[in-house]
């Protein structure tokens, strides 16, 4: 039960940091476009923020009815890697591949792919 446990939190570990590591480049994606048509470093921010606001909301009502969603848990989890892996590839990857620094975009692509590979693997 102990050990079960242990291996519970240390996925729990796993996955937060990756939605933590994940929430810095979204924040950035919002804010740097603001920033670039004028707005105030301020308010540039603050929309980098609020645009992350919904995930502790979505947390919360998450673990309330969890114990509902659970045979669902799955299919759900899939279905929202998916729709981000969708929006990466339609998206991001084309814009990121124009310009003039087309390699680094592609490396830090591989970089942060990398790093949740040794997440995933070092901690369960």
């Amino acid at each position: 039960m102990r050990k079960t446990l242990s291996k519970l939190l240390q996925r729990a570990l796993a996955l937060s940091l990756g939605i933590a590591i994940q929430n810095f480049p979204e924040g950035a994606i919002i804010s740097m476009p603001l920033r670039a048509e004028g707005e105030s470093k301020r308010k540039a921010f603050l929309g980098g923020v609020l645009s992350g606001v919904v995930e502790p909301i979505g947390a919360v009502m998450t673990i309330l009815v969890a114990q509902l969603v659970i045979p669902a848990l799955p299919y759900l989890l899939s279905f929202a890697a998916g729709a981000m892996l969708y929006v990466v590839v339609e998206e991001l990857i084309p814009e990121m591949s124009q310009g003039q620094h087309s390699n680094i975009g592609t490396l830090f692509f591989a970089l942060g792919f990398s790093l949740m590979m040794i997440l995933d693997v070092a901690l369960g």
